[in-house]
Parts: structure tokens; sequence; C-alpha cells
């Protein structure tokens, strides 16, 4: 599958099949995380596989009311976590070298793509879940002070398959040289 075909096909998937993922799918996965982007090569990302069924239960409790995620964070065989070491992205030597404090979130962001482009190309199926109470996956993830958790992707194999939904032409969203509308 090329780049542009995984990135047309990718769809968010919110229902899986019983078929087990592979610890062998996994690791291809977490080389797609390890080969993102980021700022300064910070790498800042933290993964955590969620594979016990209670534990996964637990983050499905985490989720905030009517979020479109449960399902899949339900029945998904892996929810995996994506969080960051905090002030490391956008930083140097402790001092913030950006406007926005926040630059972990879109080094996670390319993460999370090379690691759903990556899945789907593999056969499976990702929703992204941000919608939780982040301080309580903290604490059932046991992750310490200076991280954060930021999203929540179920992981399996779809049963179904969404059709496309509808995307802006390119010429709605590009500016040549100066902002116009």
């Amino acid at each position: 599958m090329d780049v542009m075909e995984a990135i047309r096909g990718r769809r968010s998937i919110r229902r899986f099949t019983d078929q087990d993922v592979t610890g062998e799918q996994v690791a291809q996965l977490l080389e797609a995380v390890r080969w993102a982007p980021s700022w300064g090569n910070s790498q800042c990302w933290e993964v955590f596989v969620v594979r016990d069924r209670q534990t996964r239960e637990q983050l499905y409790d985490a989720l905030r009311p009517r979020n479109p995620a449960s399902p899949a964070v339900a029945a998904a065989p892996v929810v995996l976590v994506l969080g960051a070491a905090m002030k490391k992205s956008g930083h140097y030597k402790g001092e913030r070298l950006t406007r926005f404090s926040e630059w972990f979130l879109y080094d996670l962001g390319l993460a999370t793509q090379n690691l759903c482009l990556a899945a789907h190309s593999l056969g499976l199926g990702t929703v992204i879940a941000g919608a939780f109470d982040h301080d309580r996956v903290k604490d059932i993830l046991a992750v310490p002070a200076g991280y954060e958790v930021v999203t929540m992707i179920p992981l399996g194999y779809p049963d179904h398959e969404p059709a496309a939904p509808k995307r802006k032409e390119a010429a709605d969203f590009t500016h040549y040289e100066r902002f116009c509308r």
C-alpha cells in the first residue's frame, strides 16, 4: 500500500471483530511511532499498550459520556494510550522556545498519524479518542508527575468498512502568499 492510498483509505473504526492483534503487529506500530518526526528530535512520546481486560474496562469508564469512541474502547483487543514528557518538546534546557507551550501535542499528532496509517496498512483499525478524564487515566496507568496522557487509540480488526466522510477541496483551505477568502 502506498502512502497516499493509506492516507485516503484510513477510517475511524469503532467496531472490531474478536480476532486478536499480535505482538508483532504492535511492535510494527511502535516502530512507526519511533520514526515520527518531533521537535528537535525530542521524541517526547510515551506509549502504553493495554491488553488486560480489567484495565481496558477502567479506561472505558474514564471516557466522557456519549463519547462516540466508547464502543471501540469497550470492544478492542488492545487500547494504546499515548502520552508525553512535559517540557521536552518546544523547550531547550528548560526554556520554552515557542509561543505554544503545548508543542508536545503537535509531536503526538505526528506519532499518532504514523501509528494509525501503519495500522491501516496492516489491515487493522483505529479511532483516536481524546474526550476522557485524563487525570483518571494517569492514575489507572500509574503515570508519574511530569508526564501527561493525551489520547486513547483502540486497535483491532475492523468489523465494518465505513464510507469516507466529506472532505473540503484543497482550494478551500489553501492560500498563496497571503490569507484570502
